[in-house]
């Protein structure tokens, strides 16, 4: 997520701390540095230009260049400022008092509509709610199979179309069937094109009045940079657009997109795709945002997670265990399976912060998830004696456990220098921050 910005933010700021004292010419050459890396990440050129006119208004008073540590303040305004530009407060969640209430969901084909459709719907019924999701995208061919078969996956029911039936009377329909099922939040996914056209939003609008809709989110691809913040205006010329919900920001994403649309388009972001699975949609924060993209990691995200895949009496266990130095492959094995409960590695490791002791944390990949699986078969070869005392680990022991978990021992010398060095690093943080987590 933003990772090429982020290494560029990074060398920066690195270049920053390094002087002793930050005079006016090192911050005009920080902040040329700044617009480089903004507009090659697709960031509308406005919102550049903005941005670091207010960033260099704050940063050349006295007080900042004079201070103790100008680095640490210059970085402070540039994460204040980019929380601006993302909005500043945190999104609520959707507004869906009526009886019932109407989500109307729109964009181009291709952004993830459907998809979403049913991880907004799982989010409502976590809530509480009674969705019902319509599959008003008579255009796109299988559209509305696709839309039943994701119902299936988060257990909601789908309203198909009838044979003739246009997408107002689909409209109209649903407001009745949702009455009589006793659903009380209309999940509208509507059609997309290719491209932004007059016959498209004139239906869109018909629909809009027909239904009268709560909220009108525009799902927009966050891989698609400027495109998105494009259409999001065009959309919301003709729609009274309620709020954007960025998909695939888990991807390659530049970050033009999530840096640009609020400000072009008028349109604050509600919700952020960060995954395939159904739960993957949180709402979005400016400011956890704007320090992942400084790589300041979010901590409060990934404590989220844990506090849903990580069993609390478990983590107190090993916080105990780590209190008294006593981390051994077995904790370690016990804590591979909990993270893979917190979903993709490429995820926890990226909400985690990009300095400090954490910052030589190592880059993964798809395959890393498959890694730590290996790794666990690893562990479950050896005996209860070996995971407890791993300097019993001789070469005869080693070559052993190598054909039993089906791997090499370069493989489990390897883990045995990791797990050497998250020992060590355990030990420095004395498991206070599983406590913290969970409360205790």
């Amino acid at each position: 997520m933003f990772e090429g910005l982020q290494e560029k933010f990074q060398a920066v700021f690195r270049r920053l701390r390094g002087e002793g004292r930050i005079t006016a010419e090192h911050l005009s050459a920080a902040l040329k540095e700044l617009r480089l890396a903004l507009l090659e990440a697709d960031v509308h050129f406005r919102v550049v230009k903005d941005f670091l006119r207010r960033v260099e208004e704050k940063a050349l008073g006295e007080r900042v260049l004079e201070s103790l540590s100008p680095a640490q303040q210059v970085i402070a305004i540039v994460r204040d400022e980019l929380t601006t530009v993302l909005g500043g407060e945190d999104a609520q969640e959707l507004r869906v008092a009526g009886s019932p209430a109407v989500v109307l969901m729109c964009g181009l084909q291709g952004s993830g509509k459907t998809t979403t459709a049913g991880k907004l719907g799982r989010r409502l019924a976590a809530r509480g709610r009674y969705p019902l999701l319509v599959a008003a995208d008579l255009q796109r061919a299988a559209a509305v199979e696709q839309l039943v078969q994701v119902g299936a996956r988060v257990e909601l029911p789908v309203l198909r179309p009838e044979a003739g039936e246009t997408v107002v009377e689909l409209g109209r329909r649903s407001l009745r069937e949702a009455r009589e099922r006793g659903r009380d939040v209309v999940l509208i996914d509507t059609a997309g094109r290719l491209h932004v056209d007059a016959e498209l939003m004139a239906e869109l609008g018909r629909l809009a009045e027909a239904v009268r809709p709560d909220e009108i989110l525009y799902v927009a691809d966050a891989m698609t940079g400027q495109d998105a913040v494009k259409s999001a205006q065009e959309f919301a010329a003709t729609l009274a657009l309620t709020g954007v919900l960025l998909t695939k920001l888990d991807g390659d994403t530049r970050g033009g997109a999530a840096l640009s649309v609020r400000e072009v388009a008028k349109v604050p972001i509600r919700f952020v795709g960060v995954g395939e699975k159904p739960e993957d949609l949180e709402l979005f924060s400016p400011a956890r945002m704007a320090s992942r993209i400084l790589g300041m990691g979010d901590v409060l995200a990934l404590i989220e997670k844990a506090q849903v895949a990580v069993d609390a009496k478990e983590a107190e266990r090993l916080a105990e265990r780590l209190s008294r130095n006593e981390f051994t492959f077995e904790d370690l094995r016990d804590q591979l399976r909990q993270v893979r409960k917190m979903g993709p590695l490429q995820s926890v490791l990226e909400a985690l912060p990009k300095m400090g002791p954490l910052k030589g944390l190592p880059r993964v990949g798809e395959g890393d998830d498959r890694r730590l699986v290996r790794l666990e078969a690893i562990i479950n070869s050896m005996t209860p004696a070996e995971r407890r005392q791993p300097g019993l680990l001789n070469a005869s022991r080693k070559k052993r456990i190598a054909r039993g978990s089906g791997t090499s021992v370069q493989e489990i010398n390897q883990l045995l220098k990791q797990y050497l060095q998250m020992k060590k690093m355990m030990k420095s943080l004395k498991g206070g921050w599983l406590r913290r987590a969970f409360g205790g």
